[in-house]
């Protein structure tokens, strides 16, 4: 691991995986790095096994990468506090009304959800895990990403369809499996366990407003 992260490139590529998940694409443009090169440096990360890799739910023929090493911290916190985290997700009715519950519980910086398509209601089952980890989770309609969205927002997409769909809107994007097509108690624990983990480390790293 420690032979893979020796290359400057290497360390940058990880520094922007922090925090959140990125395409390929993502990576070259935001590093201003040749896709040879970057396919090399992804390749050496990924068989020392500090990143991996899985295909996007949108767009079939993106895959998306992620850091997989939680003991490495290359970054300090974001440099900006936002003023609030705007979760989103396609239906907000599910992973991005978790994501925003959990993080009320992990920082004073305020939270909401949206969707890009909301659905009518939220999933029955995303209550059932909120209840089962003793998770308030307020019983409101799924709403639009256009009609909470303000200025000074930081947007988190935990879905690969929103991500794709808001592009540069999306500033931090977590590749989070979506449990309402499965439907079953697991599905939901998954992606309840996913957040929690991320909502953790991002609130460690992103300094609360004074």
């Amino acid at each position: 691991m420690h032979a893979a992260l020796g290359d400057p490139a290497r360390l940058q590529i990880v520094d922007l995986l922090l925090l959140g998940d990125a395409s390929p694409s993502e990576l070259a443009a935001r590093l201003d790095m040749p896709s040879n090169l970057l396919a090399h440096h992804l390749k050496v990360l990924e068989t020392a096994g500090v990143v991996s890799r899985h295909r996007s739910e949108g767009d079939r023929r993106r895959t998306y990468l992620r850091l997989t090493t939680a003991t490495l911290d290359p970054v300090g916190p974001i440099p900006a506090t936002p003023e609030r985290l705007v979760f989103v997700c396609t239906a907000n009715s599910a992973r991005s009304h978790l994501a925003a519950a959990l993080w009320r519980q992990a920082s004073r910086i305020p939270s909401a959800s949206a969707g890009t398509h909301p659905a009518a209601r939220i999933e029955p089952a995303a209550v059932d895990v909120a209840r089962r980890h003793r998770l308030p989770l307020p019983r409101v309609r799924p709403r639009h990403l256009d009609d909470v969205i303000a200025d000074g927002d930081l947007v988190v997409t935990v879905c690969d369809h929103a991500h794709e769909e808001l592009g540069r809107l999306s500033r931090l994007h977590w590749s989070i499996p979506d449990p309402v097509p499965l439907g079953t108690e697991s599905a939901f624990e998954h992606a309840y366990s996913d957040l929690a983990g991320r909502v953790a480390d991002l609130a460690h790293r992103l300094p609360s407003a004074s």
